[in-house]
């Protein structure tokens, strides 16, 4: 058994894990939401994401959201925002925002359902919007969606995925977090990807997305340590989903991963029971209960 000695959590909870929320979470929440997860040690956070409030409602409150931890902004700690166009990086980059997410799907029908446009018109639309990040020395993090399966195509081709990944690489990509958009990836196929990724583009930061939709998430991720990848998007209390994927439901949980890399040794310097207690912050103001594991046990301990 082969495992590095530490590995990286974003969170990505305050975005992807309240976007699919239908009752509006009051902003002061999410606010203080923030601040728990920062006490708990995770110096990566997606804030919020600046996207119409049409589409996604819940983050309409974003600049409010960013404003609120612009000046907490030390070296160790990075404010992750994503934006979708032209429009959503203008409104980054009026609010100072460093570290920009932007995101593509490899299938052609996930964009057109998503974006209304196919993957050769994103990435058209996409390298423009990383050119002018890449000028302002920002930190530029491409989510790639289906990168495993597609909810509309089925199975995705590993070839397919490193293909559109090498577009951003050439454009000075800082960060590629590759994405199981409906959970249906297994640790062989992980394992076969991020492989081919680690070898296509070894000086890239590559980061692994996980949505546990089918219980093999936490497998998947040990493929990925196997892999040698050690950057893991993970949401507090497993809140989430994609609102534009049909089947997606929630992320890997942050104090369920948190549990298992601390079991087997690997180092996230991320404290788990803070972790908690912010995610029972949180799920007063969620539509549903949270039901990950360690939460679970939390919960009982408490009774």
């Amino acid at each position: 058994m082969s495992l590095p000695s530490k590995a990286t959590i974003i969170e990505v909870g305050p975005r992807d894990g309240l976007q699919n929320e239908k009752k509006f979470v009051p902003t002061h929440v999410k606010i203080q939401f923030i601040s728990l997860l920062k006490e708990a040690g995770l110096s990566e956070i997606e804030l919020t994401s600046f996207v119409s409030p049409k589409w996604v409602p819940q983050m309409k409150d974003a600049q409010q959201v960013i404003q609120a931890f612009s000046l907490q902004q030390p070296t160790n700690n990075r404010h992750i925002v994503l934006v979708p166009n032209e429009q959503g990086l203008t409104k980054a980059l009026e609010e100072n925002c460093q570290s920009v997410a932007l995101f593509i799907g490899v299938s052609n029908s996930f964009n057109q359902h998503n974006i209304n446009k196919t993957t050769a018109e994103a990435l058209h639309q996409q390298l423009p919007l990383m050119e002018k990040l890449k000028e302002r020395n920002a930190y530029v993090r491409t989510c790639i969606s289906t990168s495993f399966y597609c909810p509309y195509e089925g199975k995705i081709s590993p070839d397919k995925t490193v293909e559109l990944c090498a577009h951003f690489v050439e454009a000075g990509v800082t960060e590629l977090s590759i994405a199981d958009t409906i959970g249906m990836a297994n640790p062989k196929d992980v394992f076969t990807l991020f492989s081919a990724l680690k070898r296509a583009f070894p000086t890239v930061l590559l980061n692994a997305h996980f949505h546990d939709t089918r219980g093999v998430a936490m497998a998947n991720i040990y493929a990925c340590l196997q892999a040698g990848v050690t950057r893991f998007d993970s949401s507090a209390g497993g809140i989430g989903g994609c609102p534009f994927a049909k089947g997606a439901t929630g992320n890997i949980a942050t104090e369920d991963l948190i549990f298992m890399l601390d079991e087997m040794g690997v180092q996230t310097n991320v404290n788990r029971e803070k972790i908690l207690e912010a995610v029972s912050y949180i799920e007063p103001y969620l539509s549903h209960p949270v039901s990950s594991k360690q939460y679970r046990l939390y919960q009982l301990a408490k009774q």
